[in-house]
């Protein structure tokens, strides 16, 4: 038999299956799904097992084998190695780069398997007592020198022996020690007769622990509970009555107990669409829905019901939010209602963490996980539903290869095992709600919040106005006084600034001059804390300048508004606010989100200040007033979607306020009050913004009318890149149809990025079936030929930016 393998090296010649005999010892071991050790070249290098195959073209003198397997259970279920081809070719990427999202980081690393012995020694076969000897873990290469790897497995699947994957480097399996009692209780009494009399304290001991026989404990609970010292419980184990082991645990993500819960009452509107969800859920069919409800309409509270209804069903369910900041409050609401069957993917988990999260679903004991993009790939074998929260959201889409969507990986996932997806969001993206208009998906509407409170009063404020009466504070009038009222109340108040860092830029007054980062087309940023200025692009640092670089005139200066700038001016408007800042700084170090939020929701702040991060999710009862200190940040961007970014997150910021009891106020600060991104999340409807929105996407032939694909050139030298930008445009018009549009090369919106200038060609095209193809080709002929000219070239068939 023989194994066909993607090898572990990122290389467009090695980008295929590659055959490999399995050894007659692997015969019964090797499953596709399992990683291998095989010689590739001079070196061994890690591979996943695809496929297995009885013939192979490779002559028998050519052909190399396995040298090792490095799972029994396969780590890569078959629905996944499927998707993992899906996306190699929706994609065009590595299968390689899309088999290594299939995994946890930590199983990327090296590492050692072992095997624990699980029951008495006389249950194994004898010679799998003879290397386990008088040991209880033993390293599986033992196994596979004694070529015995077929009765390991067997002791594997009736439970008699535990395999492990101790990491190194990355994730490492946390033990702990615990005492192992003996199981004889005639062998503990014979022990407590042959102690000295003068001993009492061991006799005493040895009284204890003749009840636990057989159990593993702590040697903590012992040591309480006996009431006895560490010394004389090392006596009584030295005497044979039990012995030290390491014990497996897993490590705790979770940094707090939670209560319980139970469902809510549910609206008219909640109970109709929860009713359509069910109707599917009993069908078992694959099938989208948008569930388009206002900020406060209670869309979580109808995930839960809709889960545990899947539960119920002895299915699995995933949970998707957009970002890290957003896990805290949900994954907390997902374990009040469902307990220890909840686990949790996200960046900010450290690796091991997310290793044994991993290691608790593929073992199948969660049947819930909340996660961030990754989640979606799971290793879940039963999925009953999928569901995406703030679907509009542009973090679902991977900007480095493979750039899939989690949208698109959700749903493709929900056809493979007959289950409906839920996107929800109070502001759809124009494709999403463009497709439920069509019935695509199925619209879902909930009109009103929950709790019927009335959606919070927007008020939205000409900063050209401000500045004609003099003020020049980045604070307006409306908003100070709005802020003090809700101080006097002890209100709470949320600050949102489309910005992170303290200013924008560094200028010069005399010469114009913007500091610059030396590898990129951008300024860089001012960061008060540290006192130096970054790019945010490759991670370029250098020292604030006390004179210009161009001229040397003293008068350089910060432009911009960043949040430790508007800090500042809190505490100088309102000396007595407490102020959390929630921004990239301040959320480095682990647990910082979780940390800042449950600050907030104890009120120990009156204020929460932030950038992003904190448009969306929160639910906090006493947040009654919130200012957006620049609506305009998001919306002069170069982007074609950048009325509907102001828009989307205008309407979520403004839907923290006024979500329970108390009404809540909204001030919008603009210098494009007549927008009408900015009047009609004023008013706080979508259906009118939609329909203005898809007349200027169709007169300008943007998406949804036309699907893009965008490709990337980018070379050391410029005359290079717009060389073989302008060669590649050419050798997509030999090849595309006329019905398919090209635009460029033009020179990306930033020129140059970690000193490569970057060029690029749009392809707008309705429904092509020749374009991939044609891609997948462009790709094979940059490969061959244009990659040994230092030429870099990606491309992106749903870009976020172009």
């Amino acid at each position: 038999m023989f194994a066909q393998v993607i090898v572990d090296v990122a290389a467009y010649p090695v980008d295929r299956p590659f055959d490999y005999r399995i050894p007659e010892k692997l015969a019964t071991v090797v499953e596709p799904g399992s990683r291998v050790k095989v010689p590739f070249g001079p070196r061994h290098v890690l591979g996943y097992v695809v496929g297995i195959v009885s013939q192979t073209d490779v002559p028998p003198n050519k052909i190399r084998a396995i040298n090792e397997v490095l799972d029994l259970e396969p780590v890569i279920n078959a629905e996944l190695l499927q998707l993992s081809k899906w996306l190699k070719h929706e994609t065009i990427c590595f299968e390689i780069d899309a088999l290594q999202l299939m995994v946890p980081s930590a199983l990327r690393a090296k590492y050692e398997k072992v095997a624990h012995m699980r029951v008495e020694r006389p249950q194994l076969d004898m010679r799998l007592q003879a290397i386990f000897g008088t040991k209880q873990t033993v390293d599986v290469k033992q196994f596979e020198k004694a070529g015995v790897l077929h009765l390991l497995k067997q002791a594997v699947t009736a439970g008699a022996v535990e395999l492990e994957n101790i990491v190194k480097q990355q994730g490492k399996v946390k033990t702990i020690r615990m005492v192992k009692v003996v199981e004889d209780v005639a062998c503990l009494q014979q022990i407590q007769a042959h102690i000295p009399a003068k001993a009492r304290k061991q006799i005493q001991l040895i009284e204890w622990l003749i009840p636990y026989a057989g159990e593993t404990l702590t040697p903590a609970f012992i040591c309480d509970e006996a009431d006895v010292g560490t010394t004389v419980l090392h006596a009584v184990l030295e005497r044979g009555a039990g012995e030290f082991v390491q014990q497996e645990v897993y490590r705790d993500p979770f940094t707090k107990d939670v209560a319980q819960t139970t469902n809510l009452q549910l609206t008219d509107e909640q109970d109709l669409a929860l009713l359509a969800i069910q109707k599917k859920l009993d069908q078992q069919v694959g099938h989208t829905f948008l569930l388009h409800g206002v900020t406060g309409s209670g869309k979580t509270e109808i995930y839960l019901q809709a889960i545990e209804q899947v539960l119920a069903q002895g299915k699995q369910a995933m949970m998707l939010v957009p970002e890290i900041a957003l896990t805290p409050q949900m994954t907390e609401r997902f374990r009040s209602r469902f307990g220890d069957a909840v686990a949790v993917m996200h960046s900010g988990l450290s690796t091991g963490e997310k290793y044994d999260e991993w290691r608790k679903i593929q073992n199948g004991e969660v049947q819930v996980v909340v996660g961030a993009r990754s989640a979606v790939f799971v290793p879940f074998t039963n999925i009953g539903l999928i569901i995406l929260d703030e679907e509009h959201e542009s973090t679902y889409k991977q900007e480095d290869s493979p750039r899939y969507h989690a949208r698109d990986v959700a749903i493709w996932r929900s056809q493979y095992h007959q289950c409906p997806v839920i996107l929800g969001s109070a502001t759809p993206s124009l494709e999403s709600y463009a497709r439920a208009q069509k019935g695509v998906y199925t619209l879902l509407t909930l009109s009103e919040r929950a709790k019927k409170q009335s959606l919070p009063a927007v008020h939205v404020v000409d900063l050209r106005a401000e500045l004609a009466t003099g003020n020049r504070s980045m604070f307006s009038t409306a908003l100070v006084e709005a802020m003090r009222v809700r101080l006097e109340k002890n209100e709470q108040i949320v600050l949102f600034l489309n910005r992170r860092g303290y200013s924008s830029f560094v200028l010069c007054r005399d010469c114009g001059t913007v500091v610059q980062c030396k590898n990129c087309d951008i300024s860089l940023t001012y960061h008060r804390h540290q006192e130096n200025l970054k790019c945010h692009y490759c991670g370029y640092e250098e020292h604030v300048p006390s004179t210009c670089p161009q001229c040397t005139s003293e008068h350089i200066r910060y432009f911009g508004t960043g949040t430790q700038k508007v800090e500042e001016e809190l505490h100088a408007l309102f000396p007595e606010a407490r102020v959390l800042r929630m921004d990239v700084d301040t959320t480095s170090k682990k647990g910082a989100h979780e940390d800042i939020l449950e600050a907030f929701g104890n009120k120990e702040a009156n204020i929460l200040l932030g950038t992003q991060m904190i448009a969306k999710g929160l639910d906090f009862p006493d947040i009654t007033l919130v200012g957006v200190l620049s609506a305009d940040t998001s919306l002069h961007l170069p982007d074609y979607r950048a009325a509907e970014k102001t828009y989307q997150l205008l309407t979520q910021v403004s839907g923290r306020a006024g979500r329970h009891d108390k009404p809540g106020q909204v001030v919008i600060q603009t210098y494009t009050p007549e927008h009408y991104a900015i009047e009609l999340a004023k008013a706080q409807v979508y259906a009118p913004f939609y329909t203005q929105e898809m007349a200027n996407r169709r007169r300008s032939g943007h998406p949804p009318y036309y699907y893009i694909a965008l490709v990337q050139i980018s070379h050391e030298d410029v005359m290079l890149a717009a060389d073989y930008a302008q060669q590649t445009m050419y050798w997509l018009q030999a090849r595309l149809p006329h019905t398919v549009q090209l635009l460029g090369p033009t020179a990306a919106s930033i020129s140059r990025l970690q000193n490569r200038y970057r060029y690029q060609c749009l392809i707008k095209y309705k429904i092509e079936p020749s374009l991939i193809p044609t891609l997948h080709a462009l790709i094979s002929h940059y490969r061959a030929e244009w990659i040994k000219q230092g030429v870099q070239l990606t491309i992106d068939l749903d870009p976020s930016m172009i």
